[in-house]
C-alpha cells in the first residue's frame, strides 16, 4: 500500500500504516475473496492479544431462521440486569470479507460500553450472495429479534441496528426499511457509513484519502464490484442509503466518520440529510482516525478515546 507520511495522522496510527506498508504486502484488490478474508480474519483474530478482549457477561451461539435459510448469529449480555436495549450488530468488510469472529470486539464494545444485548449476525456475502442479500438477512435478523425481544434484552421500546462500514450502510438501509414496515426503532449507530454506491459521487474525501489510510479507492471499487456490479442502479435506497427520497421519520442515530477515511463525506453528506429530515442526529468526526479506528484501540489510544466516545453517544439514545 502507499503511505502518505506527511498527514497529520494520530501517531499510533502513523506508525501501525507503517508497519502495514512495510509488510510489501499486495493489495487486497489484487487477490480473490477467500485470500482477502483470510488475510482479514489474521489481523483481526489470529492476532488479537488475549487481554485486549472486552468482557461481557456472557456469550451464545445461535441460529437466526429466514427465508433464505438459517443465519448464524452470536448474543452478547452486559453484567446488568433487564430490561435492556437490544442492539443487531452487523459487520464491515466491504460486504465481501468480515465475519462474527473478526467483529467480535466491536460487538463486545458496544454491549459493555451501551449495556446493550447485542445480536451480531453473520450475513451472507458477496460475490457469492450479492445485493441485496446482506440487506435481506440484516431486515430478518431484525425482525427475528423484535420478535424475539422476551429472550433478549426484555424491552421493545429499545431496538436498534449498528454497523461499520459495509454494515453500516446495511445498518442504515434497515432503519429505513423498519421505518416503511416495521418493526420500529429506537436509534442507529453508523460508524464510518458507505451511503452512495455511485462511484463518481462527489466526495472531496474519496480523493483526499484514496491512498495510504487503510482502505483505498481500488479497495472500496473491489468491493463494489464484488456486491453490486458495475452496472448497478446506484440511486437505489437499499443500495445506496443516502439516495432515498425521504428520509423522514427514521430513528435517531449516531453517525461516526474519521479525518482520513475516503467514506468520511458520504457519511457525513448523509447526517445532514437525516437532520435536513427532521431526524435527531448525533454526528461526529474523529480527527487523526482512519477507516477501521472503531476496531484499533488495543493499538491506539486515541482510537480507544474516539471508539468509547462512540458507544457513549449511542447509549445516550438507547437509555434516555
Amino acid at each position: 500500500m502507499a503511505y502518505l507520511s506527511d498527514m497529520p495522522l494520530d501517531p499510533e496510527i502513523d506508525t501501525l500504516l507503517r508497519a502495514m506498508a512495510g509488510l510489501n504486502a499486495p493489495p487486497l484488490s489484487q487477490g480473490t475473496p477467500e485470500s482477502a478474508r483470510a488475510g482479514f480474519r489474521f489481523m483481526t483474530v489470529d492476532m488479537r492479544r488475549p487481554e485486549s478482549v472486552i468482557q461481557v457477561k456472557e456469550t451464545a451461539d445461535v441460529t437466526i431462521p429466514t427465508a433464505d435459510g438459517d443465519l448464524p448469529a452470536r448474543i452478547y449480555r452486559p453484567d446488568r440486569d433487564g430490561p435492556l436495549p437490544t442492539v443487531v450488530f452487523v459487520h464491515g468488510g466491504g460486504f465481501v470479507i468480515g465475519d462474527i469472529e473478526t467483529h467480535d470486539n466491536q460487538s463486545r464494545a458496544i454491549c459493555a460500553g451501551a449495556d446493550a444485548v447485542v445480536v451480531s449476525i453473520d450475513y451472507r456475502l458477496a460475490p457469492e450472495a450479492p445485493w441485496p442479500a446482506p440487506v435481506d438477512d440484516a431486515y430478518a435478523a431484525v425482525r427475528w429479534a423484535a420478535d424475539h425481544i422476551d429472550e433478549l434484552g426484555r424491552d421493545a421500546d429499545r431496538l436498534a441496528v449498528a454497523g461499520d462500514s459495509a454494515g453500516g450502510n446495511i445498518s442504515a438501509v434497515v432503519a429505513q426499511l423498519c421505518r416503511d414496515a416495521g418493526p420500529r426503532l429506537a436509534a442507529q449507530l453508523l460508524i464510518y457509513p458507505g451511503t452512495d454506491m455511485d462511484p463518481d459521487g462527489p466526495y472531496q474525501s474519496r480523493i483526499d484519502n484514496a491512498e495510504g489510510y487503510f482502505l483505498t479507492a481500488d479497495d472500496m471499487l473491489w468491493f463494489r464490484n464484488h456486491y453490486v456490479g458495475e452496472t448497478a442502479d446506484w440511486a437505489d435506497p437499499r443500495m445506496s442509503p443516502l439516495k432515498a427520497g425521504d428520509l423522514s421519520g427514521l430513528a435517531p442515530a449516531v453517525v461516526v466518520t474519521g479525518e482520513f477515511d475516503p467514506l468520511r463525506d458520504e457519511g457525513e453528506a448523509y447526517a445532514d440529510a437525516l437532520k435536513a429530515a427532521g431526524v435527531e442526529v448525533d454526528a461526529q468526526r474523529y480527527d487523526g482516525m482512519i477507516h477501521g479506528f472503531f476496531d484499533m484501540g488495543p493499538l491506539s489510544k486515541a482510537a480507544q478515546a474516539a471508539t468509547d466516545d462512540a458507544v457513549r453517544r449511542f447509549r445516550t439514545l438507547l437509555w434516555r
